[in-house]
């Protein structure tokens, strides 16, 4: 919309007061639709500004335009260039489903889910909550899969719990221990099978065994012998190609969960 734009300039179409569908009360200085066959249809609008606005609605402290549909569509756009322009932040509290391309250059918060059938293009950053990115796997054994588990490539094609000291199938640490919990989740589908998702990258709580060697801060970490934990790796020989990633937070002795940040090499 251009900044010409005046917002003070009547809108031709609009009903008067005294109509049947609309309220007669003299002191509301606009008219106020009452009834479902108050909606208002323009066919065409005039104007000397390029906007050739055909409704126009504003508002001081409450909503411009609320539209709303017990069993259909509550708001329906269509544009040759765009369908709706927003200058400021949209909120979605419900899914949004874009069937199209998606531009953001503001603000977006949904609280519900996106649906993004086209591009997704944002000239801002992109802020995710989450601590790591993932993908789903198959678990082969769900049995003690827990959050926080190392798993290692199972020869089924998914993943397993890790059980043996240095192996170099490991893939990861499954997401979602302690306070972290996946940003991005890649391939997310539905196969019937047990599906996991597999931290690659980034900070995730992991379960490890300092038994044989405290760990410390900075400490590279390996599989262990212990089911589904993670151990300092003291080997540097026998580490190469079995690295999870390194320690976050220093355990003394014995089992925890510690946070780690994933670099697999």
């Amino acid at each position: 919309m251009s900044s010409t734009f005046d917002p003070n300039k009547p809108v031709p179409g609009l009903p008067t007061h005294g109509s049947p569908t609309v309220d007669s009360n003299p002191n509301k200085p606009e008219p106020h639709l009452t009834t479902p066959e108050a909606a208002v249809q323009v066919f065409k609008a005039e104007g000397e500004f390029g906007d050739k606005v055909a409704i126009a609605c504003f508002s001081v402290s409450n909503f411009g335009v609320f539209a709303s549909s017990e069993q259909g569509v509550g708001l329906f756009a269509r544009g040759t260039e765009l369908a709706a322009e927003f200058e400021g932040s949209v909120k979605v509290t419900g899914a949004c489903d874009v069937a199209g391309d998606l531009h953001t250059k503001g603000n977006h918060a949904c609280d519900g889910d996106l649906h993004t059938k086209g591009n997704h293009t944002v000239d801002g950053d992109i802020q995710l909550s989450g601590a790591d990115y993932a993908e789903d796997f198959d678990i082969v054994d769900p049995e003690g899969a827990d959050p926080g588990t190392v798993m290692i490539l199972d020869d089924s094609g998914g993943v397993r719990v890790s059980d043996k000291a240095y192996d170099r199938r490991v893939a990861g640490v499954i997401s979602g221990a302690g306070g972290y919990k996946p940003a991005v989740i890649l391939d997310r589908q539905t196969t019937g099978n047990d599906r996991r998702p597999l931290a690659l990258m980034g900070k995730v709580y992991c379960r490890v065994d300092a038994t044989d060697a405290p760990i410390a801060i900075g400490d590279l970490l390996t599989t262990s012998s212990t089911p589904g934990h993670a151990m300092k790796a003291v080997n540097p020989t026998q580490a190469f190609g079995a690295v999870i990633g390194k320690a976050l937070r220093p355990l003394a002795g014995g089992r925890g969960l510690v946070p780690i940040l994933v670099a697999l090499q």
